[in-house]
């Protein structure tokens, strides 16, 4: 059964449902009801692409301050606060921001009820790191994780200070 993260001013909505693994898939459902799971690099390249516009940092800062109120489930507080760091975007970024930082903080709840993952959100703040302040591309960061040990990982995201 789905259950609504947000509502977006697009018309679109952003909602957890049934996966291949469990529960916590992350969809974005147009208004038309038609539903796809967005990848990682999709939203890395679009926010990467919309940083270009904002002083260095300002997309990453905005994005850390939703993650450090990320918990296990959906805080209404938080869908709030999605909607005001929208409108510090100009008008023609407000509905993107809103959008893709929705699906990442759905992906954050997601990835801390994970029975077996350790690094829990920390993974998704490890990407946005690599794309917007680092610059790697997009591709690259969304699989950047594959393959590695979590300890390895979690080395890595010591060394920036998560």
């Amino acid at each position: 059964m789905s259950r609504l993260v947000k509502k977006l001013k697009s018309g679109q909505s952003v909602i957890f449902d049934q996966g291949r693994f469990d529960e916590w898939c992350v969809y974005v459902v147009e208004p038309n009801g038609s539903k796809k799971a967005p990848y990682d690099e999709t939203y890395f390249s679009e926010l990467y692409e919309i940083s270009k516009h904002y002083p260095k940092g300002k997309v990453y800062n905005d994005f850390v301050k939703i993650y450090n109120l990320t918990g296990r489930s959906i805080d209404h507080s938080v869908v709030s606060i999605i909607d005001e760091i929208s409108r510090t975007y100009l008008p023609e970024h407000q509905n993107i921001i809103e959008k893709w930082f929705s699906v990442i903080y759905a992906g954050m709840i997601a990835e801390e009820n994970k029975e077996r993952a350790i690094l829990k959100k920390r993974i998704k703040r490890l990407g946005m790191y690599q794309v917007l302040m680092l610059d790697m591309p997009a591709k690259e960061a969304a699989k950047f994780s594959y393959g590695k040990k979590w300890r390895e990982l979690d080395e890595i995201m010591k060394k920036y200070g998560f």
